[in-house]
């Protein structure tokens, strides 16, 4: 057992000698390996933060939620749907009376508007009307005060509640509850401040919204807003039979028959998963691409610089050979050689890929995990392994009489 362990070792310190006798040549040869290595790991980080962005954000919209729309949210052909009848108030009351399988509902306009505070101004903030219902089906939860009431809404009240960035950055100093921001022109009354959120999928905050009461809504902004339902099923279990029941019920309220198309869509959390599916492998296929592509070149030059070394260390593997050096431990010698540069790629490449982690999380999830870095350390190995088996196996198979005799 000790042989075998101490030819490695043996192995593994001739290899960083050679390389540092060599260190920009090794460099360079590793330039392909960094670049492969980066890409792989720009690719799964890329994938991990989507995924976990994607549960986190899932959460935010609410769990078990079914949304009815005018128009499908993810379609190429919004044309088809244009003439389609507005969402109104009372899809949402039938659902409420008639559904077994939904706990709550609440219709939903949206908007962007300015916010301001005193000198405090805050552009484009996204603005969110609904009844009290919201809470329950989006599950909101308060850092500060009080979400407003049924009856607020019911007299058009000019309360809301704002996001927690929405607060600092209005109120940096203070509470801002019972405070007066102006939303678009009209005056409002803080009653509530959200919890953290987090943004959507890394692009965009839900701390940085307005919630306004439904009927102050359409008082203030117009009578007629776009308008949206959303229903949360009593669990994730009921979610398919409250999908059907909400279908049987919105087109009794549309008052549609029974060969008629729907003038309306049911969107639930899968069409969001079906889209990042799609990103996702877009991502896989260019990430894979690139890195096939990177590591083919870098392999390339690795195998080249390990027929180099061979050619020039070819009396010293005579000398070995020689001495009583078996075939096993000049193969060794080189295979370690090459897995050794392609390692000290991988680092190299792995050092780098923490700074493109950083830049990608300025605009973009992305999460580098431990797999990440085994995964890309295994490619290193594998690298090696593949590209230096032949310069190594061509080396161990020298004979010592012309070994010496090579000039």
């Amino acid at each position: 057992m000790r042989l075998p362990l101490f030819e490695f070792a043996e192995s593994v310190r001739m290899a960083l000698v050679t390389i540092w006798a060599n260190k920009l040549r090794a460099l360079l040869t590793t330039l392909g390996i960094i670049i492969g290595i980066v890409s792989v790991t720009a690719m799964f980080t890329t994938i991990n933060g989507i995924e976990r962005g994607f549960d986190r954000s899932m959460a935010m919209l609410g769990t078990n939620v079914i949304n009815v729309v005018r128009i499908p949210n993810f379609t190429n052909e919004w044309w088809r749907y244009r003439n389609r009848p507005r969402i109104t108030e009372d899809i949402a009351e039938a659902i409420a009376e008639r559904s077994e399988h939904i706990e709550s509902v609440a219709p939903v306009a949206f908007s962007m508007h300015s916010v301001q505070y005193q000198d405090q101004r805050l552009g484009n903030i996204f603005l969110r009307a609904s009844t009290p219902a919201l809470a329950e089906v989006l599950d909101l939860d308060l850092d500060q005060g009080r979400f407003y009431t049924e009856h607020e809404n019911l007299a058009a009240r000019n309360v809301c509640v704002i996001g927690i960035d929405v607060a600092e950055q209005l109120f940096p100093v203070g509470s801002p509850i019972g405070k007066h921001i102006r939303v678009g022109r009209h005056r409002f009354e803080v009653a509530g401040v959200l919890e953290k959120q987090g943004k959507f999928l890394g692009l965009f905050s839900f701390d940085e919204q307005v919630i306004l009461p439904l009927q102050t809504y359409k008082k203030l902004f117009g009578s007629r807003p776009y308008l949206e339902i959303q229903a949360r099923a009593v669990s994730a279990e009921a979610m398919g039979r409250a999908e059907d029941e909400m279908m049987g019920i919105v087109r009794l309220a549309r008052r549609l028959g029974p060969m008629e198309e729907e003038n309306f869509a049911l969107e639930r959390q899968d069409a969001f998963e079906t889209q990042i599916s799609g990103v996702k492998g877009a991502i896989y296929g260019v990430g894979l691409f690139l890195t096939g592509l990177s590591l083919l070149v870098g392999g390339i030059g690795v195998m080249n610089i390990m027929f180099v070394s061979v050619k020039e260390r070819t009396r010293e593997i005579g000398i070995r050979k020689a001495l009583g050096a078996t075939r096993r431990a000049i193969l060794a010698q080189f295979l370690v050689e090459a897995v050794v540069v392609c390692m000290i790629g991988g680092v190299i490449g792995i050092g780098l890929s923490f700074l493109v982690t950083a830049l990608i999380n300025q605009v973009f999830t992305a999460v580098l995990s431990p797999v990440t870095v085994m995964i890309a350390f295994a490619i290193c190995v594998g690298v090696g392994v593949t590209f230096g088996f032949i310069p190594a196996w061509s080396a161990a198979r020298l004979r010592p009489i012309e070994a010496l005799r090579y000039a």
